[in-house]
Order: C-alpha cells, then structure tokens, then sequence
C-alpha cells in the first residue's frame, strides 16, 4: 500500500495544468497507478502519480492517447513486455508511413508528368464503375471528390451519366495516393489546382514535404515520450525486476 502524500486531485491537476475531473478520468482509465485514499475516503496521490501522468502525456504527443493508456495500463498491471510491445509497434507504423510517403511522392511525381496521352492512361473517356475498377476504389469515393470539387466530370445530357476524360483519371488517381497518404480533401485542392492551371508541381512538393515535416515533429514527440517512460519504468519498478 502506497503512503498518502498528501495531494489531492485537485493539486495534481495543477502540477499537469489538467482539471480535477481529467486527473479522476486518467485514474479510471489505469493512467493512473492505484491511489490510496484516507479513512473518509478522499484521494491521495504522490509523486509516483504525477511522474505516470507527466509521461501519459508526453506519450499521448508522439503515440496517440489510445496507445499511451494501453502503455501505462500495461505498466501498471505489472507487464513491461507488453507496455513495450505497443511501443514497438508503434514506431513500426511510423516506419512504414515513412516508406509508403516517399513511394507516393515518388508515384505522384511521376503522374503529374503524365500528358493526357500517356499509354498508361485511359485512350477514352470511362464511366464511373470503370474508373473506379480502374484506380481500385470505390464509386462512392469517386463521389465524394467529385462533390468536394476535386474531379469534375462531364455528364451525358438526358441520362446524366458520368464520363471521365483521361485528364480526370490521371487527377482521380493522385488523389487516391494522397488519399492513402492521408491528406485531407482540402489539402488536395492546391495540388491539382496548380498542376492544372499552370502544370505547377510545386504544390504538390510542398504537400509531400508538410507531410514528412509532420513525420518528423511525430518521432520527436515519441522520443520524448519513450524517454519519460523509460524514467518511469526505472523510477517505479523495484530494482530486481529493473535489472
């Protein structure tokens, strides 16, 4: 059983610039080690308290508050494998966010290239269920660009059907890398607009390089995160089964 120390919810929020109710919510959700309480019942945390919610929220920076409760959860259940396991695994996803941006920036380069005429596009114009089969997405996203603004496709006068030029395909396709590269829609807007006004791929440069500036201001923030815990671990764990 822990010793009380003395501070109460509402100290604790202070230290971590949270509310009262935050600091109760990170208890319930094991952010939290177990809290002693005095005989009427109130809480009482300690500085093992504020250390683990001092490094939830460095974690919740780089990893995503999801992954830093299961993290602390794992912890605190006494299953450091585990609590390292999800950190792994993280920096793993990241890695592989790294290698699928630089392959789109590499596949958008080269699409933005591409003259209407390029053989790898469609000689034709193409229905909406065969770009679709075409790009390998669905019709409903192709819907959704198109309501977005993004693709603006002719429609055939009395049956309203869509018809897609090869212009269209080539931007229906960078959207979809972007898409998969998670850019929004408004971030994909500036892209094809100067790659169609002016045949510009500096937007396009400019999104990719956001993109892995956000990448970059992630892994440090993971690193931060994985540093405080590591603290932690070694603060908190008892000397045998830190060695």
């Amino acid at each position: 059983m822990m010793k009380p120390s003395g501070l109460r919810p509402v100290d604790l929020a202070r230290l971590a610039g949270v509310s009262a109710q935050q600091i109760r919510n990170y208890e319930a959700a094991g952010v939290l080690p177990p809290v002693a309480r005095t005989p009427s019942g109130y809480r009482t945390f300690g500085d093992e308290h504020r250390k683990a919610l001092l490094t939830y929220r460095a974690l919740a920076k780089g990893y995503g508050t999801g992954t830093a409760q299961a993290v602390l959860r794992a912890v605190h259940a006494g299953d450091v494998p585990e609590a390292l396991a999800l950190i792994d695994a993280a920096h793993a996803a990241l890695h592989e966010q790294r290698l699928s941006l630089r392959a789109a920036s590499e596949a958008l380069q080269a699409i933005a290239r591409q003259s209407p005429d390029a053989p790898s596009l469609p000689r034709s114009s193409l229905r909406i269920g065969e770009v679709a089969a075409h790009l390998g997405v669905r019709t409903s996203a192709l819907r959704v660009w198109e309501a977005a603004g993004l693709v603006t496709p002719q429609r055939e006068p009395g049956t309203g059907y869509r018809h897609y030029s090869p212009t269209d395909v080539r931007d229906a396709r960078l959207i979809h890398i972007l898409r998969q590269s998670r850019y929004l829609l408004p971030q994909i807007r500036p892209v094809l607009e100067g790659l169609r006004e002016t045949g510009s791929t500096d937007a396009l440069r400019a999104a990719v390089a956001q993109r892995q500036e956000g990448l970059t201001r992630r892994t440090t923030a993971m690193l931060e995160g994985a540093g405080l815990l590591h603290g932690y671990l070694t603060d908190e764990r008892p000397p045998s089964a830190a060695q």
